[in-house]
């Protein structure tokens, strides 16, 4: 690559912050690892903050009021009766990808040459959220069905002549699950990112330009003005998607079909 040439690839590389190595183990403090805990202390400060009560509430009170609601009618919905125990669980999952898709997309320098960094946009971490949430659903499954729990994969009313094509279809379509959760949120993540880092790029190069430049300028501004607004609704939305089907197959382990 030339020199000054811009690399979309380089704000999502991993970088070690503090090293350390434990019996020829790489353990060190990375800025993944940082952001993970400043997701995390964003996460407990927003929930300290609404849990002051008060006669007449505040906003930061309906705030945090209002987000347990939001998880506790899609818990109802999503998973139906037995499902209230599993809303701190989706709760956790939700706010944590939501706060962690917000702080990557935020243009700051937390301290010169370390910007913010999403750590949703590493397969990494989404896939251990997708495996240990399909991990739950198989405990739950098993424990409160036991074997009965293989009959997620004979549909009701089925002919039994298909169920040579059906049952195979419905196992592989079942442990595909963790696959796509991870994947959906990490590719849509990631893609945001790189396409903001290239109109970022083109704009950067325009203004240098001059002339003609100014008009590629100009045209970038927007394009990022447009994709920073996606941004945010995708942000929502991929949270919102991952607890929901999270939600959706724990009620086919809570209740089968």
């Amino acid at each position: 690559m030339s020199a000054g040439a811009i690399n979309p690839m380089e704000q999502f590389e991993v970088g070690k912050l503090i090293k350390f190595d434990l019996l020829g183990y790489d353990l060190s403090f990375t800025n993944s690892a940082l952001f993970m805990f400043v997701v995390a202390a964003l996460l407990f400060v927003f929930m300290l903050g609404g849990m002051k009560r008060a006669l007449i509430p505040g906003k930061w009170q309906l705030m945090a009021e209002g987000a347990v609601g939001f998880i506790d009618s899609m818990v109802n919905t999503s998973i139906g009766k037995g499902g209230k125990k599993f809303a701190p669980y989706i709760f956790s999952l939700f706010f944590f990808i939501l706060f962690a898709n917000l702080v990557g997309i935020l243009p700051l320098a937390v301290v010169p040459g370390l910007h913010t960094f999403a750590v949703t946009s590493h397969i990494t971490v989404t896939a251990v959220l997708a495996f240990f949430s399909f991990a739950i659903v198989l405990a739950v499954g098993f424990w409160k069905h036991g074997l009965k729990f293989f009959g997620l994969f004979v549909p009701h009313g089925a002919p039994l002549w298909l169920m040579p094509v059906i049952i195979p279809v419905e196992f592989i379509s079942f442990m595909v699950r963790p696959f796509s959760l991870g994947l959906r949120l990490f590719v849509a993540m990631t893609a945001g990112h790189i396409l903001l880092e290239v109109f970022g790029s083109f704009a950067v190069q325009g203004l240098n330009a001059g002339g003609i430049g100014y008009g590629v300028w100009f045209a970038s501004m927007l394009m990022i003005i447009g994709v920073s607004a996606l941004e945010l609704l995708v942000c929502a939305i991929q949270a919102y998607v991952f607890a929901l089907l999270t939600s959706l197959y724990l009620h086919d382990a809570v209740h089968l079909h």
